[in-house]
């Protein structure tokens, strides 16, 4: 993967207005992989939500298990930046253990759910959650808490690991 960037993002809505709009031109990316298992396995979703994509952009979708291969093979073929969607952090952990290599983990948005505390306007999170992010960080892996990019980083993880 060198030479490439890759952007990790979770946010429990994949593909929307503000990836299309903000994260993708910040980031100049030409390429973004949906890693979902679910979404993998629904082709009438991949077909709307391909709808809504710019034809400068190119999406592939993939399982969580496939992130890598869909990767590389992006990369046998083209050169540019890579941004990587997730639902849950759980996904993006599962990736990076079976080998995806990033630097930053961006989180944009989580939904409230049951057992989930509010950690800043747009992300709930559960302990698994909580222990997921803190095993990444303890990794290497920075925490990037933004809905778009202009905005500062809403949380400190001091806060977080309280």
């Amino acid at each position: 993967m060198e030479g490439n960037k890759i952007w990790v993002r979770i946010d429990n809505r994949l593909i929307h207005g503000q990836v299309i709009e903000t994260w993708i031109p910040y980031f100049k990316s030409k390429y973004i992989v949906v890693a979902n298992d679910e979404l993998n396995n629904d082709a009438i979703r991949q077909e709307i939500i391909k709808l809504a994509i710019p034809a400068s952009l190119k999406v592939f979708f993939c399982g969580v298990q496939e992130v890598l291969k869909t990767i590389k093979k992006i990369l046998l073929r083209k050169n540019g930046q890579i941004f990587i969607l997730f639902a849950s952090c759980q996904d993006a952990k599962k990736a990076f253990d079976i080998g995806l290599k990033f630097r930053t983990l961006n989180l944009g948005n989580l939904h409230y759910g049951p057992g989930k505390i509010q950690v800043c306007d747009h992300i709930f999170l559960s302990q698994d959650d909580i222990s997921c992010l803190r095993y990444l960080n303890k990794r290497g892996i920075s925490l990037d808490f933004r809905c778009v990019p202009n905005n500062p980083i809403s949380i400190s993880l001091d806060e977080l690991w309280k």
